[in-house]
């Protein structure tokens, strides 16, 4: 999904977390951008949490626990937590869908801001769920990135406008 800030990105894997069952995993590169939408999820009656460095020890664990125990309907990660503790976390969950944000990371001119996302590129495999990459920009060869890299075959492409009569 490639659509600009405020478009409603977060919604292709927020309606789903309440529908699928199981948790979804968000793929997020901020900390703040984290706890902004675990926030609001709460305000709306999703259970929702964050697994970032900012936890402390005990509230890291009661995070796991709670999602080991099937608590959570969406939970938040960097791409390095995803190669660390986290990903040991999730062994053993069922996900029930991954959503990648900021998916242009993953594309081969992304690696130096965040050298964790190309790693992600085996999520599907790893934890069988289905995966969608979500950006507010990308051009067509940069699309193509992203799929090759998350292993994507034939995915769907939504491509929302850009035009803003305000702007």
């Amino acid at each position: 999904g490639v659509m600009p800030t405020g478009a409603g990105k977060s919604l292709t894997y927020q309606i789903p977390a309440r529908t699928l069952g199981g948790t979804t995993l968000v793929v997020s590169p901020l900390v703040a951008l984290m706890k902004d939408q675990v926030d609001a999820m709460g305000r709306i009656g999703l259970r929702a949490a964050f697994l970032n460095s900012s936890l402390s020890a005990d509230e890291r664990r009661e995070r796991v626990a709670a999602l080991r125990r099937g608590e959570l309907e969406l939970v938040y990660a960097a791409p390095e937590g995803i190669e660390a503790s986290v990903g040991a976390a999730l062994e053993g969950t069922r996900l029930a869908l991954i959503a990648v944000d900021e998916a242009h990371c993953i594309s081969h001119w992304g690696h130096d801001f965040r050298p964790a996302y190309p790693n992600l590129a085996g999520l599907k495999a790893r934890f069988g769920a289905p995966v969608l990459a979500l950006t507010a920009t990308a051009t067509p060869e940069v699309m193509r990135d992203i799929a090759v890299q998350l292993g994507m075959r034939d995915p769907l492409v939504v491509r929302g406008s850009f035009f803003r009569p305000n702007l």
